[in-house]
């Protein structure tokens, strides 16, 4: 089966919108099996719509379009549709029927703009929206299926999973599943981990592995495809045991998981307790431990100790030790651990001190320098490191790290 995506909207073009639907589309066939053959971007011009559809649909079996259903005058993607397939733009009462329903649910009165959502090619079918007021829809066109969605990611991605992903496998009409299981995996490198996992995929017929990097962690897909549900499930099974043992302990999540949501788990099924202290990453691993729903049954206190005066005042750093070593140091980053345990009683106490930059940076301690320490009953540890990139992926891989401090400790418990 071949697909292809058509992505609509000048804002795409201009680079005003980063185009992550396509890539969620991508991404939920390829769990399918369905891998995409074409993508295409283009404004919200009637012509080069229409043009697009003749396109694609020739040389494809199923289109997946999202964009310019809305109700203003560059939502233009009904009738370019009904231009490339020589069908009328009728009133679709279901689509207006969902419309009415949608804004009594609101408590709202219907703006009269909303109703040129409703005009759609004569025939097509209906794209259940249940979170917004554009309908999707769906039609053929030389043997094409071509489907139609909002451009509004939360809706598309609900629309993808009850209603697309089901017509796409009906169309396909194979009895062949296709299952991925992700590994998420942090501290190696992608050349590494491909190095690694070079031979898995060939001793085990039916598995294959792909590799995405999201900053970073690296994401680690075991797919298998197969007529049987049970032997797909031994044989992702039998590959992340595989990849979990050459990895080591540099798998931080399991499917359907992520760094955080392994954390959350590990506190709740421990025990432990939590505080931070935060310097460099200005509330960032906070974020992320609040972030989960539960986590006020182990997080008790966070402290962004930015300034001097503050890890002084707050945490009980000596001034004497800020002067001598500086707040960029291993000796400061654990008396701020220590000081975090003892002001919120917690079991565990976490700081990260360092230097995100721009600026800042000296010859002995230059931008990306950052120390990280850890505080329990038995005592306190510290490392430093040295990180590359921008303010930003400085501050991104410092939280990260912390992150994986904590579940190896909570791992080790």
């Amino acid at each position: 089966m071949k697909t292809a995506l058509l992505s609509i909207g000048d804002e795409l073009l201009l680079g005003e919108v980063v185009d992550t639907n396509s890539a969620r589309i991508a991404a939920r066939l390829a769990d399918e099996g369905i891998v995409t053959a074409r993508k295409l971007t283009v404004g919200d011009d009637e012509g080069e719509i229409a043009g697009a559809l003749e396109e694609l649909a020739r040389g494809h079996d199923v289109v997946i379009a999202t964009g310019g259903l809305g109700p203003t005058d560059d939502d233009v993607t009904a009738r370019a549709v009904a231009r490339a397939t020589g069908r009328r733009l009728v009133l679709n009462e279901e689509a207006m029927g969902h419309l009415r329903e949608f804004f009594v649910r609101l408590g709202r009165e219907m703006h009269p703009a909303n109703g040129r959502q409703c005009l759609l090619p004569a025939k097509a079918e209906l794209i259940p929206n249940p979170t917004g007021t554009a309908s999707g829809f769906y039609l053929l066109l030389d043997g094409c299926l071509l489907m139609f969605l909002p451009g509004v990611p939360s809706e598309m991605a609900v629309m993808l999973d009850e209603t697309v992903v089901p017509l796409v496998l009906e169309r396909r009409g194979e009895h062949r599943r296709t299952r991925t299981l992700t590994l998420t995996v942090f501290g190696l490198s992608e050349a590494e981990i491909g190095a690694r996992l070079s031979d898995l995929d060939r001793s085990r017929p039916g598995l294959t592995v792909a590799y995405c990097v999201e900053y970073p962690v690296v994401q680690v897909k075991l797919r298998a495809t197969g007529e049987d549900e049970g032997a797909l499930t031994a044989l992702l099974e039998d590959g992340a045991a595989l990849v979990r043992e050459r990895l080591e302990g540099h798998v931080v999540a399991g499917d359907g998981e992520t760094i955080d949501t392994t954390v959350a788990r590990l506190f709740r099924e421990t025990g432990m307790t939590l505080a931070l202290a935060e310097s460099c990453t200005g509330g960032l691993i906070a974020g992320r431990i609040t972030a989960i729903p539960g986590s006020s049954a182990y997080f008790l206190l966070g402290a962004v100790t930015y300034a001097n005066d503050a890890k002084a005042r707050l945490l009980g750093v000596p001034q004497g030790l800020l002067a001598e070593v500086g707040a960029v140091s291993a000796e400061v980053a654990k008396a701020m651990a220590r000081g975090a345990r003892q002001l919120a009683g917690s079991d565990l106490a976490l700081a990260v001190t360092g230097i995100a930059g721009p600026e800042g940076g000296s010859p002995d301690k230059p931008v990306g320098t950052v120390f990280i320490a850890l505080a329990d009953q038995a005592g306190c540890s510290a490392k430093g490191y040295h990180f590359r990139g921008d303010r930003d992926r400085i501050r991104t891989i410092t939280a990260v790290t912390a992150m994986d401090w904590l579940r190896r400790r909570l791992l080790s418990h």
